[in-house]
This record gives structure tokens, sequence and C-alpha cells, in this order.
């Protein structure tokens, strides 16, 4: 009798990159995403048996999701991804829910072009939609947001021990590319307005303040989004901080009031933090799904 026990699986397509032109007029518009598709469900004969009756091949679930592009349109990731889970929850019984993921990339119109463009966004929208039986959780967020403030932080009172080099500072450089996500609490939601007031109130939040360190900054950001938008409980932050290091120009005989910086690409320090709203718990379970947050 085998002591093997099959457990957690999910298959399906990575990686569909998909664009989406819109031509209903001559002002054409664009939304270009890269999707993934992967069931839930009862799999288990395909693993222990070789029975492929109920594996949705995973070139259908590609077709799919262009398919879908057609008939359903893309206003939003989110809104893809919930006729995505619509769509494969109610067309095969087996399947009891499953994982769908989009990172969508912005492009600007040159020069107010009706159908030219260039790729213009500095972050990566991104949407996680999971489905179990009637459990329906929907994330939201993006990453690669480099962003840097020239005062208005420092660094002090840390403890100090025998291997402490750093020196204390009260205005350094502050930079980070900020990954957030966030969890909604209803999908009956403007996804475009929210996405924008979010990405504004994050960058709004990182320059209002003098940031005592990132953790302070994170605090400031995540308070605020809670605060203002209440289709959000819960928002998750994975930052880096972009070390920007006087160089030693004295030795040359020069000045260097805090002006000559030498960028160091790493090691650098990690901060991650989670904000819910009062009263809410953290979705640890949620979270299983999304890979690099705390």
């Amino acid at each position: 009798m085998s002591k093997v026990k099959l457990t957690t699986n999910q298959y399906g397509k990575a990686e569909n990159r998909l664009m989406r032109v819109y031509r209903d007029s001559e002002r054409h518009e664009i939304r270009d995403l890269n999707v993934t598709s992967q069931l839930w469900g009862d799999f288990e004969t395909a693993h222990t048996e070789g029975n492929n009756e109920h594996v949705v091949a995973t070139d259908t679930q590609k077709n799919t999701v262009f398919a879908k592009a057609k008939e359903l349109g893309v206003s939003s990731p989110e809104q893809f991804l919930l006729g995505l889970g619509d769509h494969f929850a109610s067309s095969f019984d087996w399947v009891t829910g499953g994982r769908w993921a989009a990172e969508e990339y912005g492009w600007s119109r040159i020069n107010d072009h009706n159908h030219s463009f260039y790729k213009s966004a500095p972050e990566t929208r991104t949407a996680v939609l999971t489905r179990d039986g009637d459990a329906t959780t929907l994330i939201s967020g993006f990453y690669g947001l480099t962003v840097l403030k020239t005062t208005e932080s420092g660094f002090v009172g840390y403890p100090k021990d025998k291997y402490t080099t750093l020196p204390e500072t009260d205005d350094r450089i502050l930079a980070t590319d900020i990954a957030t996500r966030w969890i909604y609490n209803t999908t009956e939601l403007d996804f475009e307005g929210v996405y924008t007031r979010v990405k504004e109130i994050i960058l709004d939040s990182f320059t209002d303040h003098y940031s005592h360190a990132l953790q302070h900054t994170l605090y400031q950001m995540g308070e605020k989004v809670i605060d203002a938008v209440p289709e959000i409980d819960e928002i998750r932050f994975s930052c880096p901080n972009k070390h920007h290091f006087l160089y030693d120009i004295e030795r040359f005989g020069l000045e260097n009031p805090n002006e000559v910086l030498i960028v160091a690409d790493r090691p650098y320090g990690l901060i991650e933090a989670t904000f819910t709203r009062d009263g809410v718990e953290e979705s640890k379970e949620a979270w299983a799904q999304i890979a690099g947050f705390c």
C-alpha cells in the first residue's frame, strides 16, 4: 500500500500574453495583460492513475483566455479575472475553484495620437482571484513603482553594538521600489477608479511627512489607504531600501554637502508590513497564493 497521499494541487496555463485592442472608433484603446489560469478540483486520478477524464487541457485554458477577451472585454484586470472564474467554475462540475492572475502593463498615447502608443506606466499592475467553492478572494496591487525624495528623511536612535558602522543621519535620500497588494471586501466596485485612488494616496503619503525610517513611511501609506478606501480591509507592502551613500570626495579636496552619492545595488534593506482595518483579522490563508509577500 502506498505511503504517498496527494494533497494540494493545481494546474493550468501560465503567462498568456494578451493584448485587447478596441477599434470601435478612430480613437483606439488597448489593454495589455499577462494572464495565468489554474484550476482546483477533483484531479486526483490524473495524478494517481494517469486518468485524464477530468483534466481540462491547459491549451483549452489558454484558448479560453483569448476568447473571453473578446466576449467579455477587458475593462479592468479584476473584471476579466472574475469572468474567467465564473466560466471555469460553471462549465465543469468537478472544478471547485481556481486561481486566476493578471499583470497589466500601461500604455499612453504618442502626442495624443488616435492609434499610436508608448509603454509608459512605471509600475506593473497586478490582480489575483482565488475561488474555492462559494468563497472568493480578490487581491489587487502593483509593483516596480520607484520613488525617491532627496530630503525630509533620516535614521537615528537605533541600537548599536560592536558590529554597527552605520552613522546616524537626520537628512538622507529615501528611495524604494513600491510593491503593494490589497484585499477587497467586495467585488462590486469601480476597479479602475479605486486603483487610481490607491496609487495617488500612496504617492501623496510618500511626500507629506518627515520619514524616520521606511517602516514609518509604510505605516503612513497603509493607514491612509485604509482610512480613505472602504472597499479595502487589508494592504501589504514589500519595499527595498534603495541605499544612497555619501561618497568620499573630501579626499580630493572637494566639499560634499550631501550632493554626490553612490547608489548601492545590493545588499539592501527589505521592509515588509501588513495593515488591516481595525476589527478585521489578517487574511493569512489568502496570502498563501501571493509569492514574495510576508
